[in-house]
């Protein structure tokens, strides 16, 4: 089992978790229809990334009937 030679201090244990904090998202806005969306991500509402369909979306795509 792993035991400390010395006693880490508060300032000095704090000072290793200063890099540890959480940035906030940085969002920008689609280019066809305008919604935030996560930097080099396909866009979630449209399906559209650089400017081209990716996803077809469910309202866009006709099912038969029969199909579903």
């Amino acid at each position: 089992m792993a035991v400390q030679q010395n006693k880490v201090s508060k300032s000095r244990r704090n000072n290793r978790r200063a890099h540890d904090a959480l940035v906030a998202a940085n969002p920008n806005e689609c280019p066809s229809c305008g919604e935030l969306k996560r930097p080099h991500h396909v866009c979630p509402s449209c399906g559209n990334y650089a400017d081209r369909e990716v996803i077809a979306m469910a309202d866009d795509v006709d099912l038969d009937d029969d199909a579903a």
